[in-house]
């Protein structure tokens, strides 16, 4: 596959508004996507005053093995599908498009590629917890702001982690987040909203579980 030159101009769902919008970045496998990517794109759109939030599918994460994972066709159109009940999420193979591997790449050609619109990295607790394995992670926090979201039995364990105590100082009430956006980074916040029980990990399970097993000849 011949991937686009950074350069390029992205035929973003956003292009032709104002360049001054407030965008979400959720980043993810969605493999497959579900409902709980829903609730935390709402809540980051209501609690950030967001005018989008962009759901962007990577082609395979570093940290995953490739064994399991579905194809990103299949996965980026599970996602459009899933973000069908609110016009405001959109679902982007972005990753692929612009030919980068790793999350602070990513974000920083899209910083370069927007100078004028703020974004805000998004995030559940999970990954918090385990962010300070990625690439250049700490160049993460300073290339964005960060909304964290809880998750199911994560929380505790990811603000007691080794990101959360590194950036301490950085860390934003969640009575001040509306206003996140238009923060200078290094700023981040958690935000406990209400856990959905969703998790791709239990999908995956129940559709193999759900698969008829060939008969022995």
């Amino acid at each position: 596959m011949t991937l686009p030159s950074p350069g390029l101009v992205l035929p973003l769902p956003a292009l032709g508004r104002s360049p001054r919008r407030r965008v979400g970045l959720l980043g993810g496998s969605f493999n497959p996507a579900h409902d709980g990517h829903i609730h935390i794109a709402r809540e980051a759109l209501k609690r950030l005053d967001l005018d989008e939030v962009w759901l962007l599918v990577s082609p395979q994460n570093p940290l995953k093995s490739a064994r399991d994972m579905a194809p990103l066709t299949a996965r980026l159109a599970g996602a459009k599908a899933r973000c069908a009940v609110d016009a405001r999420i959109h679902a982007l193979a972005l990753e692929t498009m612009m030919g980068t591997r790793y999350t602070a790449d990513s974000l920083a050609l899209l910083r370069r590629r927007f100078p004028k619109t703020r974004f805000v990295w998004l995030m559940g607790a999970d990954n918090l917890g385990q962010i300070h394995r990625w690439q250049n992670w700490r160049s993460i926090f300073h290339a964005m702001v960060i909304a964290v979201f809880a998750r199911p039995a994560y929380d505790v364990k990811a603000l007691a982690g080794k990101a959360a105590r590194a950036l301490s100082t950085a860390r934003v009430a969640p009575s001040r987040a509306r206003s996140l956006a238009t923060f200078d980074p290094p700023a981040w916040t958690f935000f406990p909203v209400r856990h959905h029980p969703a998790s791709a990990t239990r999908l995956r399970a129940l559709t193999k579980r759900a698969k008829p097993k060939r008969s022995a000849r």
